[in-house]
């Protein structure tokens, strides 16, 4: 089954909870060819359009790289700008008013390139002046080849990767990072070592519960627990509620004949979720969509169903920082 395909997701019809509840959806991608392994069909402005408009009161949103359109030639530490460059001029040409997409642009650049990586984040700057907010640059590394690494064993505590932070942290700029479970406490160290750098942490703090973590559920969620409770004492981390629809968190929503509604979904996601807000607390959470990636599993409509269903207990102002104002105020969007 290819992303996007409606035929199968529009067998699980629900109305829109909430409807009118603001939200900035603080993590989606766009492009139009993602390269192998994850060769998706094309997810451009229409397709988005068509999710955020889907039933949902959805005011802005932040991309987020995806190592997509990059420059076909020149340095190789600079092709990453095509991205950037790419996404500004397709949300500034292709929207009028609400919602806005890409409000916010989060790009790439490898900060193992130590302080020779401030000439690349410039460039990034300036191929968005109005949108680029930081970069995204992915350490997960697991010792089982079934896992897919994204970077070097270790990287977080190389000088170059920190000399590169900090060159981040000098600008202004936020840090994402995709991590896997294990890696929690290497984060934390790196946290306490740069506090002036906003660190955005992805998807809860990449569980896994696949491979060699798949029936493991009592050690693996206990392990990544424990990371998550000490990587919320770095007062600089905010995490990310969402991404749990990719394959690597071990549910089958992605394989039924029919696709999961929100009610068992909010079942599912509360007790992963709950625990992330009750470690860091509301102030340093915000749910995401992580769209397209996640549409293999759920539709937009119905995730975001599922978020205001496991989220009802807490109070008005604490749902509008989850949805809303958390994203705004961390990727500096003015609405």
């Amino acid at each position: 089954m290819a992303i996007g395909d409606s035929e199968w997701l529009e067998q699980t019809q629900e109305p829109p909870l909430d409807p009118d509840l603001p939200i900035c959806d603080p993590h989606h991608h766009l492009w139009v060819h993602r390269p192998e392994p994850l060769a998706y069909q094309q997810y451009l402005l229409p397709e988005l359009m068509a999710d955020l408009t889907s039933g949902h009161n959805v005011l802005s949103t932040v991309f987020i790289e995806v190592s997509a359109e990059y420059r076909t030639d020149g340095p190789d530490e600079m092709r990453s700008v095509g991205e950037v460059e790419f996404v500004d001029k397709l949300v500034s040409a292709g929207q009028v008013g609400s919602p806005r997409a890409a409000a916010a642009i989060i790009g790439k650049a490898d900060l193992k390139l130590g302080n020779s990586v401030r000439p690349v984040l410039e460039a990034l700057a300036s191929a968005s002046p109005d949108r680029f907010r930081g970069i995204r640059h992915s350490v997960g590394w697991d010792a089982n080849p079934e896992i897919l690494d994204r970077e070097i064993q270790g990287a977080l505590s190389t000088q170059s990767y920190r000399d590169g932070a900090r060159q981040l942290s000098d600008m202004g700029f936020i840090l994402e990072n995709s991590l896997y479970f294990p890696q929690l406490g290497e984060l934390a160290d790196f946290a306490t070592a740069i506090p002036d750098l906003t660190i955005v942490v992805n998807h809860i703090g990449g569980l896994l519960r696949i491979g060699p973590y798949a029936n493991k559920d009592d050690e693996v969620l206990e392990e990544w627990r424990r990371g998550i409770a000490t990587l919320s004492n770095c007062s600089n981390v905010v995490m990310k509620l969402g991404g749990v629809g990719q394959a690597r968190y071990g549910f089958d929503w992605s394989q039924r004949s029919q696709p999961v509604g929100s009610e068992e979904l909010s079942v599912s996601l509360k007790p992963l979720m709950e625990y992330c807000i009750e470690q860091f607390g509301v102030e340093r959470c915000m749910f995401e969509s992580n769209f397209p990636v996640d549409k293999v599993s759920y539709s937009y409509n119905v995730v975001y169903n599922a978020f205001k269903r496991l989220s009802m207990g807490y109070s008005s102002s604490e749902r509008a920082a989850l949805f809303h104002d958390n994203a705004v105020r961390i990727y500096s969007i003015a609405e």
